[in-house]
């Protein structure tokens, strides 16, 4: 699937004065992308070529407007949407921010909500500075420090330390640009590599002064926020004259040294660049991240702050929502392929309902994200009822239609007969009873006529108990034994309608037992979704610690002992939260939760499913 967008638009507006607003033609654009994103945002100060990066990324030379003056030229947010060139099957979304501290605009707050956002919905974040990495950059990038006053992660959590531990589960990859580099990459007379050189840049000191702890402060946030880091440099690409028109000149023309790196730089992004996920692991397509933007921005719009739970629960009332539309659909569809009614039996036309029904369920599963409390299973379960309800009413009338269609032409000649006065003889009842039998076979004959069948005969037969009463009676030449077998008859036919209401008993049973194979059904791929959504959890657990695990060696080796203690504490933590996260409670809740919901939506299912009560994702904010 590929979206035609021969060129960037802006995604979130900035206006003149300084407010935010998301722009519906780029929320109409994502709208359409239903697979998933790799979205590469680009921040930095103004005039640093933060643009010409982003088309090289796009595979274009040109797109992203990189102006040519001393005044910032891109204003809010802009988004490119092309085929990722390394992953098939998904989108590379590139944002290109407004360029900061433009001092035309003087107005450091839209500049921290702009830097915000590019965290919050970028993958990858790529700082672009120039020059150097010393202390006047690292000041510059004062918007890292500001994110904990400007991010929540929960509901609950005010910011501060301890919500920003958090962060590290949704930030994005970092990977800091260094432009217009003009400096050996040497340390204490050793050549080393642009990761060294950051890292170097990002060592904290020993000690607790006032001015230790402002010199820490940005350090310490870009190792905590961002775990995942890249560097590159890059020397200047032309001659100053030729810098205000980069666009325009030919590549011949720039620096050879200049185009590798920014190849190195392409290829670094395309690769490794992850897709956009929420916490727990899901994978955001392009509809998701256009709410996600749109949650984001009203917050910041209404003064509150963005809140990362908050975003995901709006994210998952619409997803699960169209999930419960979408496994609708795929259910009719399903049933339009395979449905010929009437079908014969009615274990037939359940068995096509649990076909329909459980590629209905793979679709919801696959879609649905944090439906905590079983709401939007329970919605499915009751439509996809309602659904069986309808098929079944469906194919009975689709049997009724055709038996009567066939008993009618079929006993179109007795009709005649009777009106005729044929049997208003000397042994015409007997005639009348051979007939109606060869006509009754006649009817058995008849293929397809499903499962009111016998109901539909049983009508007619009875239909003509009066006309029969009436023959027998005018009929002289019957003995009296004769006589006695017609009354056997009728009996045996009485026999036959008591007969007929065990099995309407059995086809209620027959039922019951459906409702609780579906219940049964869904429990076994909600396992299953929680198996892998555990799974996904504990990769991610993993990885955290493994990130803290190194950044405790790093302070360790810098002899910054009081924070290398608090990187233990936050091991410990995550720790015991996987420990959480592994024991049986964590599913059973869950299936307690739909078991207990069940008996309402299916009403032939008694809920049973044992464990814990409570939530399991909300384990991920505590």
């Amino acid at each position: 699937m590929e979206i035609p967008m021969p060129a960037p638009v802006c995604l979130i507006e900035n206006s003149l004065a300084g407010e935010l607003r998301v722009q519906q033609e780029a929320l109409r654009v994502l709208a359409e992308i239903a697979q998933p994103v790799v979205v590469v945002a680009v921040a930095g100060l103004y005039r640093t070529g933060k643009s010409y990066l982003m088309n090289k990324l796009a595979g274009q030379r040109s797109g992203f407007s990189l102006g040519s003056t001393v005044q910032s030229h891109t204003k809010g947010i802009w988004m490119w949407c092309v085929p990722h060139p390394r992953r098939a099957g998904h989108t590379l979304v590139l944002l290109d921010t407004e360029g900061l501290g433009d001092v035309e605009k003087g107005d450091t707050k839209n500049d921290t909500w702009i830097f915000a956002l590019a965290v919050l919905l970028g993958s990858t974040l790529v700082y672009n500075s120039m020059g150097t990495i010393n202390q006047q950059a690292m000041d510059q990038l004062h918007y890292v420090t500001e994110l904990t006053e400007h991010i929540k992660v929960t509901v609950a959590g005010g910011g501060g330390r301890q919500d920003s531990e958090e962060f590290v589960r949704f930030f994005p990859a970092f990977v800091w640009a260094v432009r217009d580099f003009t400096l050996q990459l040497e340390l204490d007379g050793r050549e080393i590599s642009e990761d060294e050189y950051l890292e170097n840049a990002l060592k904290l000191k020993p000690g607790s002064t006032k001015e230790t702890q402002l010199y820490n402060l940005p350090r310490k946030c870009i190792r905590q926020f961002f775990p995942a880091r890249k560097c590159f440099i890059f020397v200047q690409p032309a001659g100053r004259r030729d810098l205000a028109r980069l666009e325009d000149v030919r590549e011949a023309e720039l620096e050879p040294e200049f185009l590798e790196q920014v190849a190195r730089f392409c290829r670094h992004v395309w690769e490794t660049s992850q897709p956009k996920t929420i916490p727990g692991g899901h994978v955001v397509t392009g509809a998701m991240l256009g709410n996600l933007a749109v949650t984001y921005m009203d917050a910041i719009r209404s003064g509150a702050v963005p809140c990362v739970e908050t975003a995901v629960l709006a994210l998952a009332q619409t997803v699960n929502s169209a999930a419960v539309r979408e496994a609708v659909a795929v259910y009719k569809k399903q049933l339009g392929q395979r449905a010929v009614l009437p079908t014969n039996t009615a274990n037939e036309l359940l068995e096509l309902h649990a076909q329909c029904e459980r590629e209905a369920l793979r679709v919801f599963m696959a879609r649905t994200l944090k439906d905590d409390d079983g709401r939007f299973q329970g919605e499915l379960m009751h439509q996809l009822e309602e659904q069986k309800q309808d098929l079944c009413r469906r194919n009975d009338l689709a049997s009724t239609e055709r038996c009567t269609a066939a008993v009618k032409e079929l006993s179109g000649e007795l009709d005649d007969w009777i009106r005729q006065g044929l049997y208003a003889v000397p042994g015409g009842y007997r005639r009348f009873l051979e007939d109606q039998r060869q006509m009754v076979e006649r009817y058995r004959q008849v293929p397809g006529k499903g499962i009111k069948a016998n109901a539909v005969l049983q009508e007619f037969l009875q239909s003509k108990e009066a006309v029969g009463h009436s023959i027998l009676q005018t009929d002289k030449v019957l003995t009296e034994k004769e006589k006695e077998m017609a009354a056997q008859r009728a009996q045996a036919k009485a026999a036959e309608r008591e007969q007929q209401i065990l099995q309407q008993e059995a086809k209620l049973q027959q039922k019951l037992k459906d409702q609780e194979r579906s219940y049964q059904e869904n429990l076994r791929q909600l396992e299953e979704k929680l198996e892998g959504d555990r799974k996904k959890l504990l990769e991610e657990q993993g990885k955290m610690v493994d990130q803290k695990l190194k950044e405790h060696k790093a302070l360790l080796r810098e002899g910054v002992r009081e924070e290398a203690g608090r990187m233990v504490d936050e091991i410990r933590r995550l720790q015991q939260q996987s420990e959480e996260i592994q024991k049986p409670s964590w599913i059973s809740s869950v299936l307690e939760t739909v078991s207990e919901a069940a008996p309402f939506v299916l009403p032939g299912v008694i809920g049973g499913a044992t464990g814990a009560a409570g939530r399991f994702i909300s384990r991920l904010f505590r």
